[in-house]
Formats: C-alpha cells, sequence, structure tokens
C-alpha cells in the first residue's frame, strides 16, 4: 500500500512533467537548504536565481509557477526573504498587476476587431517583407501607446485565430465547427507539408512583432512594465518620458526595421517562411464568408469595440488612470453595449492573463530575495564607483546583462531603487540622475530580448496557447532573437554612451 501510495504521489507531483524535470525540481529543493548551511545566504540566493530561471527555460515542459512557486516557498522558509518584504514588492508593482489582470482581458472583448484588422493586413500584403515590417512597426507602435503585454495578448489572440481556422480546414472540418486544434492526429497527410509552413509563418511573424513590442515598449511610459516604476520614480510624465528616451529609442527603432529586412531576405535564424497558398486561400474563403454572415448585430459591436479602443489609448496616451483601471473602463464599456452579461463569458477573459499574473508575483517573491541579500548590490556599488562619464554605459551594459539572463522588471527595479537612494544621499545631481535612468530603462529593455525569461512580454508569449501550436520553444525564441538581441544592444550602448 505504501508504495502504491509514493507511487500515486510520484505521478500528481508536477502532473505530466517528464519524469528528469520532477528529479531536478526534488534536487533543487533538497540541496538549497544545504546549500545555505555551508556556503551562505548570498550563494543560496545566486542559486535560486538560477534555478527559477532553469524553470522558465523548461516552460514547455511545466508551467513556471507551481515549481516556481515551491523554490519561492522553501526560500522564505529558509529565510532568503520574508513575507513582509514580498508584500512591499507587490505593493510597489501593483500598477503591474493591475494591467494584466484588466489589461489583458479588456483585449480579450475587442478580438472580433482585431481579427478582422489583422486579417486584412494579413490577406492583402502578398510580400513576406512588407508583412514583417507591418507587423514590427504596428506592434511597437501599439507598444508605445498601449504596453507590450497587452500587445502581446493582441498578437496571440490573433494568430490563434488564423491557426484555428487552417488547423480546423486541415483536419477536415470546418473553420465554425469545434475542434481539437492543439493535436495533429486528425489533420488529413495532405495538409501536413502546409500546416509545417504556415507555423514556420506564423513563428517568424510573432518574433519580428515580439521584438516590435520591445523597440516602441521602450520609448514611453507605459510602454513596458518597468517604464511605469521608472517613470513613477523620476517624477515623469508621458511626454517627458518620450523626450528622455528620444535619442536612444529612434536609432534602435531604425536598425530594428533595417534587421527585420535583412532577416527576411536572406531566411536568416529561422525566418523568411512564406504564407502556403493553400493556407491563404482557405484563410481568403474564411473571410469572405465571414463578411458576408456579419450581421447588423455583429457590425455593430464592431463599432463599440473601435470606439472603445480609441478610448483606451487615449486613456493611456494622457494617462488619466493606472494602466489597469483603464483596461478595466473597456472591460466595462464593451460588454454592457455588447450584451454581454452572463458572468461565464466574462470570466473566460480572465483565463488567460491570470496564471501569467500569478507567475508575477512569484517573479516579485525573487526580486525580495535579491534586495535581502543584496544580491546585486556589488555590481551596483561597482558601477557607482567609477568615474561618473563611464557610468551610463557601464550601467547599460550590467542592466542588460542581467536582464537577459532573469527579468527586465526585477532588475529594473532595483537598479532604479538603488540608484535613486545615492541620487537622495547627495551622490550625483539631478541631470546625471535623469541620465542613469535612461540607461536603466534602455538597459533593461532592449538587450533583455535575448532570452524569453529576459522580457516580460516574450515569457507571456512563451507560455501562452499559441507556443505549443506553432512549436515556439524557449531554444528557438532565444535563437530567432539572437540577431535582433546583438544589433539592439550594440545600437543601444553607443547611442546611451554618445548621444542620451
Amino acid at each position: 500500500m505504501s508504495k502504491s501510495f509514493a507511487g500515486a504521489f510520484g505521478r500528481n507531483f508536477l502532473g505530466q512533467s517528464p519524469t528528469w524535470y520532477k528529479q531536478a525540481i526534488l534536487f533543487f529543493l533538497i540541496i538549497n537548504p544545504l546549500v545555505l548551511l555551508s556556503l551562505g545566504p548570498a550563494v543560496a540566493g545566486w542559486l535560486l536565481v538560477a534555478e527559477f530561471i532553469f524553470t522558465l527555460a523548461m516552460a514547455l515542459k511545466c508551467y513556471p509557477l507551481q515549481p516556481g512557486g515551491l523554490l519561492v516557498l522553501e526560500a522564505i522558509l529558509m529565510g532568503l526573504a520574508t513575507p513582509d518584504t514580498l508584500y512591499d514588492e507587490l505593493l510597489q508593482n501593483f500598477p503591474v498587476i493591475l494591467l494584466l489582470m484588466f489589461m489583458v482581458a479588456g483585449i480579450y472583448f475587442m478580438q472580433d476587431l482585431l481579427l478582422t484588422v489583422f486579417s486584412q493586413i494579413l490577406l492583402k500584403i502578398k510580400s513576406k517583407i512588407l508583412l514583417s515590417l507591418m507587423f514590427s512597426g504596428l506592434a511597437a507602435f501599439l507598444s508605445a501607446f498601449l504596453d507590450a503585454l497587452t500587445v502581446t495578448a493582441v498578437l496571440i489572440s490573433v494568430t490563434v485565430g488564423f491557426y484555428s481556422v487552417y488547423h480546423k480546414v486541415a483536419s477536415g472540418k470546418s473553420p465554425r465547427e469545434d475542434s481539437n486544434y492543439g493535436s495533429d492526429k486528425d489533420v488529413i497527410e495532405l495538409h501536413r507539408e502546409h500546416l509545417e509552413e504556415f507555423r514556420a509563418f506564423l513563428r517568424s511573424l510573432l518574433m519580428h512583432a515580439a521584438v516590435g513590442t520591445a523597440l516602441g515598449g521602450v520609448s514611453t511610459l507605459v510602454g513596458e512594465p518597468q517604464n511605469l516604476l521608472i517613470g513613477k520614480t523620476m517624477g515623469w510624465d508621458f511626454a517627458e518620458f518620450f523626450r528622455h528616451m528620444l535619442p536612444v529609442s529612434l536609432p534602435v527603432f531604425i536598425v530594428g526595421l533595417i534587421t527585420c529586412v535583412l532577416l527576411e531576405q536572406f531566411h536568416w535564424f529561422g525566418y523568411g517562411a512564406k504564407l502556403p497558398k493553400p493556407v491563404r486561400q482557405v484563410l481568403e474563403d474564411f473571410d469572405r464568408e465571414e463578411r458576408k454572415r456579419r450581421t447588423s448585430t455583429q457590425t455593430a459591436a464592431l463599432v463599440v469595440q473601435a470606439v472603445a479602443a480609441v478610448v483606451l489609448m487615449l486613456g493611456l496616451a494622457f494617462h488619466v488612470a493606472e494602466v489597469g483601471l483603464i483596461g478595466l473602463l473597456v472591460i466595462v464599456l464593451i460588454t454592457s453595449l455588447n450584451g454581454i452579461t452572463d458572468e461565464h463569458q466574462i470570466g473566460r477573459a480572465f483565463q488567460d492573463a491570470l496564471p501569467f499574473t500569478a507567475l508575477l508575483v512569484v517573479f516579485f517573491a525573487i526580486v525580495a530575495v535579491i534586495q535581502e541579500q543584496g544580491l546585486f548590490a556589488p555590481v551596483i556599488a561597482w558601477v557607482l564607483s567609477m568615474p561618473l562619464e563611464q557610468q551610463p554605459s557601464m550601467l547599460f551594459i550590467a542592466n542588460g546583462l542581467l536582464s537577459a539572463i532573469s527579468d527586465n522588471v526585477f532588475v529594473a527595479t532595483i537598479y532604479i531603487t538603488e540608484v535613486e537612494k545615492a541620487f537622495n544621499a547627495g551622490q550625483m545631481s539631478r541631470e546625471h540622475f535623469d541620465l542613469l535612468a535612461i540607461a536603466i530603462n534602455t538597459g533593461t529593455n532592449l538587450p533583455s530580448v535575448a532570452t524569453p525569461n529576459g522580457q516580460a512580454a516574450f515569457l507571456f508569449l512563451l507560455t501562452s496557447a499559441i507556443s505549443p501550436l506553432i512549436r515556439l520553444s524557449y531554444g528557438r525564441m532565444a535563437y530567432m532573437a539572437l540577431p535582433y538581441a546583438i544589433v539592439m544592444s550594440l545600437v543601444g550602448w553607443w547611442a546611451v554612451t554618445h548621444w542620451a
């Protein structure tokens, strides 16, 4: 009986994850207290960060919330951080949590409008290079006025819509028929090759657009979660933030678009796949049929969504309220005016966002450990001990490296907090403080595209429903992002050093 019970416990632990993955997490949980006792809290803290990054890298094996949450729980029990420190972190980052709770859900209610708009872009533009530029540029523009997570939610919703339509047809079903598009077992052999080409096509578009969110997101107050934190610390409004970032964000944006063209032209790093003609035909037929079947009620619903989109962009541009509250406004407007009153319909909108919200809370627990143990303090002290003229460029490099291996939200949070302390202590002028804030913001936003865990938007994409469908793994994301990361980092560093 005991052996059977142990076997059942082993099967239940982390569910369908591979056995080797379960063993790795158990090994981490066993070794952490031993490292704390033998090597001290600093080494144990760095080990915890490495283990958490491992759970992010293996996100397709198991959603990082569960193994990451176990590691964080153990860290708190070991005294590497306290519940009070975590709570303080959450209070400081409450605008980001609000954003995820309500803004992503708000976008869900706009998906019909978004699918209609992006369908026209996808079907009208035949050139893959021009289409890639359009997706990247549009994602950058939307990220500047919305935020990268919101835009990523839009892209995921649209891509799932495209994929599901063709997958149903490839499985011999109607595009409007319910089916399990997560499995290929019903896909007709004739369509399998086209489905793989379609996956490669969607992967490249999504990666161009995901990088586009970084190109635009770096430039404005609402573009990335950490921008809100930096802007609040500096006392910058939307226009001031944009003006301070422009000397860096503009050249990076230009070279980012040039990189997009080169990758598509020469089919480097997994780019260059085109939309197969049979798939285009299916999508065109579906779009034509949808327009024919559209009723006056559905047209009115699209108008409401369009008006809500305008309200959303104006509200964010003028920062009339916290981003998450504007998202809640969008939810109320669209659901009330479009007759969406069923609790389960509304609940579905929160289904995608809340797991990632919980994961971000685990992120902030890791931040609490880093702060309590002062893991980044030596790097910050080293940078601030340098001559003033070297500090911005070195801070950009330090932030970039740490953001690429950890996460840009908590790297930015820690660095801006430490630099603010130095400013309040009279160690620098306000002008130099502004320059360091620019280096922190751009340093955390640009090089962090190198890994999926570096950017919240990239992590959101990796752990979303679309990634397994189009075979977008952690390794493939990092490989496809590599050329962008190199170019954006070099140009960003140059701009911070010479222009900012």
